[in-house]
């Protein structure tokens, strides 16, 4: 029998196809497990090493691997008997020199801070009842993103949460209720694949980074799983995590960083392949349009298949339901196309729209003013979050939010999804002439994320002599803006409890002190979490605010005469499908006295004022000269 099963493996191997759509790395089975490995043409050898641990220890074994054949880039070897527990290294030479160990680019478990490959049986990392887990079906235009890091959303004491800062976190009762009472139904995880900058052998000391330093990009990563030292510990808590999220209707989606790596010489890429993954400039340096020392080149064959193969792997193997792509703006449009065409089309796909630095390509990027030649894709909006907050290179400049006039077009820019619309004028908009999304699907709403200060310290460094309860009408303004938008809104986790990070700007290596949620301002500003949940069941029952369809939102949806620091809007909820409203104004009013909005004579129910939101109705106004006030720094919401 294990005669057999050797030769079944070693079967399985020749049927690789030859070329760079391959999944290199190794094929386990009882019998013998096939190692594969690419490299360049002119690698001259190839060592594979087996371990018995993850880290430290000699070889058990050292083997040679074969060509396979002349010329080519695959190398494989076969070895016999049974290496589930086992680790393994790959070495390849060229010009005479090993260039180091490592497990390869399409390692799918690893030991303990990645160093070595780890030989496991895939299928016994599957929780009970895995087979049949399912994808909520929730389409784009009813998504309501919570983007959220591991260890904030769960270290602090009071959390009261048994798996502190684990992926198991995610399936305690706790963190299930309060999502579920919020009202989200996707949650956005920051970079949870194998990183650099975390020692998973000292979990035990403070440690702390958002994880955009990516070095094993197809395996769960290690400090967030209870054992980093057993392999199959964080594939099977990773699983159970999406398994319970998925039970609760709440799909995930996964923040993927592949336009740059944790390093150049120390990556996987360039010890296997080198210099074949990433643009260099005319000069020979490597460019750096990631602003992490590198960029890697999506444009070859042999990057592109990978990325289609690694977001390919996330959806089979672990059930994700969506991407977020980390600076998007570095990769070209042609492979976030061939992404978007290899996975299912609930897939949900967006990025960020731009690059940190120039790039050493010159074919089209996926930029965000590209995003209309990437159907299916959204990029994030910083036309409506900067319009609301302030310009994105000034932490004390504010906007709307802080009564600054000018922003009322790019906040109507981002109302209607970055479409064309008649009721927007472009030459006005802060960033974007002209409208980037042919579908309002197509753009990220929000006004907050882990990037930058979040909203509270925002609004505390632009409001001059802000108090907390100005500032909680301005910040439930804010997100009343978000939560209407055609767009898909996005919120960052711990907002709905008046989240802060003492001013810090960049907290991606801060401490649990900046980073926490403090889960105690759910008692102290119940008022924030209410109007949060209200808002987000008002958006999930009144397709008004979500259309989806280009066509749909011009048709219906007409700004009411523009002011400064005043912007409304009406929606004839009559032609959109599904909705109960017949005449439905928005008003935002962002100066510190009381305005008025011109509406037909009539009998209105108001269902979001001041720091209220109930979608039954708060209370009804009945307009005399067709005159409706829109409280000071506040949103209004009535229909009749």
């Amino acid at each position: 029998m294990r005669q057999l099963l050797s030769l079944v493996a070693i079967i399985m191997a020749l049927l690789v196809p030859q070329s760079l759509t391959a999944r290199t790395g190794v094929t386990y089975s009882p019998g013998a497990s096939v190692f594969t490995i690419e490299t360049n043409n002119d690698a001259q050898q190839v060592k594979l090493r087996i371990y018995k641990d993850g880290l430290g220890g000699k070889p058990v074994k050292t083997v040679n691997m074969k060509r396979d054949k002349a010329g080519n880039t695959l190398w494989q070897a076969s070895v016999k008997g049974d290496l589930k527990g086992k680790f393994y290294t790959f070495d390849v030479k060229y010009d005479g020199k090993f260039r180091g160990e490592c497990p390869g680019i399409w390692a799918t478990a690893v030991g303990v801070n990645g160093k070595r490959g780890a030989i496991v049986d895939m299928g016994q990392t599957d929780p009970q009842g895995w087979s049949a887990d399912k994808r909520p079906a929730i389409a784009a235009k009813d998504l309501i993103l919570y983007e959220m890091h591991h260890r904030d959303f769960s270290i602090d004491e009071s959390g009261g949460f048994t798996y502190k800062g684990k992926f198991l976190a995610l399936t305690e009762p706790r963190a299930i209720e309060h999502l579920k009472t919020l009202g989200v139904n996707a949650v956005h995880i920051l970079p949870s694949f194998d990183y650099a900058s975390v020692d998973e052998t000292r979990l035990n000391e403070p440690q702390y980074n958002w994880g955009y330093d990516p070095v094993n990009y197809n395996v769960p990563e290690g400090g967030y799983s209870t054992d980093p030292y057993k392999p199959e510990v964080r594939i099977s808590e990773f699983k159970q995590m999406v398994q319970a999220l998925h039970k609760a209707g709440i799909k995930v989606i996964l923040d993927v960083v592949y336009n740059h790596t944790w390093n150049i010489d120390g990556s996987n890429f360039q010890l296997t392949r080198p210099d074949y993954f990433y643009r260099k400039n005319a000069d020979g340096t490597y460019s750096n349009g990631s602003g992490c020392g590198n960029e890697t080149a999506s444009e070859r064959d042999g990057m592109r298949q990978f990325m289609i193969e690694s977001v390919k792997y996330w959806v089979d193997e672990y059930h994700i339901d969506g991407f977020r792509f980390d600076l998007m703006g570095v990769h070209d449009i042609e492979t976030m196309n061939a992404i978007r065409n290899a996975v299912p089309q609930d897939i949900f796909i967006y990025g960020e729209g731009w690059s940190a630095g120039s790039c050493a390509y010159s074919g089209d990027l996926a930029m965000k003013a590209n995003t209309s030649k990437m159907p299916g894709i959204a990029a994030f909006s910083d036309e409506i979050r900067d319009a609301l907050r302030g310009p994105w290179d000034s932490n004390s400049k504010a906007a709307f939010l802080g009564g600054v006039k000018g922003n009322e077009e790019s906040i109507k820019f981002g109302i209607v999804g970055a479409i064309q619309h008649p009721g927007v004028d472009y030459s006005k908009v802060n960033y974007s002439k002209a409208p980037y999304a042919n579908e309002p699907t197509q753009m990220i709403a929000y006004v907050s994320c882990h990037d930058d200060m979040c909203l509270v310290d925002r609004l505390k460094a632009s409001v001059k002599g802000i108090t907390i309860d100005e500032l909680i009408r301005l910040d439930l303004m804010a997100q009343t803006v978000v939560m209407t938008s055609q767009g898909v809104p996005f919120l960052l986790s711990g907002e709905e409890m008046l989240r802060d990070k003492k001013g810090v700007h960049n907290s991606y290596e801060s401490p649990d002190s900046i980073n926490h949620l403090d889960w105690d301002n759910l008692e102290r500003y119940p008022q924030v979490m209410d109007y949060y949940k209200s808002l987000i069941a008002l958006r999930k029952a009144h397709p008004a605010f979500h259309m989806g369809s280009a066509d749909l939102v011009r048709r219906n949806l007409d700004f009411l005469p523009t002011e400064n620091c005043l912007v409304a809007y009406h929606i004839n909820g009559r032609n959109v499908p599904g909705e109960t409203w017949d005449d439905i104004y928005v008003a935002f009013n962002a100066h510190k006295r009381a305005r008025t909005i011109e509406v037909p004579d009539g009998t209105y129910t108001i269902v979001c004022r001041n720091i209220k939101c109930d979608q039954s109705g708060i209370s009804t106004v009945k307009t005399k000269g067709g005159k409706v006030t829109v409280p000071a720094q506040s949103a209004l919401i009535i229909h009749n």
